[in-house]
């Protein structure tokens, strides 16, 4: 999320910061990532219940901490984002 709102990413708001309160910053993770990135914590699934059209891939990017395992990692947002 830092990193895209850093470099005007359309689509990746994160109007509360990264402080997993709005859901503007939901992604989708592409299935082949999705089991590379670590567990969603306590509180991002009832945030993504807020989210628009939440998928079972569904991310808050806010919540993924960017490291060299997941280089190349690849979302999509949902339409009403873009």
């Amino acid at each position: 999320m830092e990193g895209a709102v850093q470099n005007d990413i359309p689509g990746i708001d994160a109007d509360c910061g990264g402080g997993m309160a709005c859901a503007t910053c939901h992604v989708y993770v592409k299935e082949d990532w999705f089991n590379k990135i670590p567990k969603k914590e306590d509180g991002e699934d009832d945030m993504l219940d807020m989210a628009f059209e939440p998928k079972t891939n569904s991310r808050l990017s806010c919540q993924i901490i960017v490291s060299d395992d997941i280089d190349g990692l690849e979302v999509n947002i949902p339409s009403k984002q873009a």
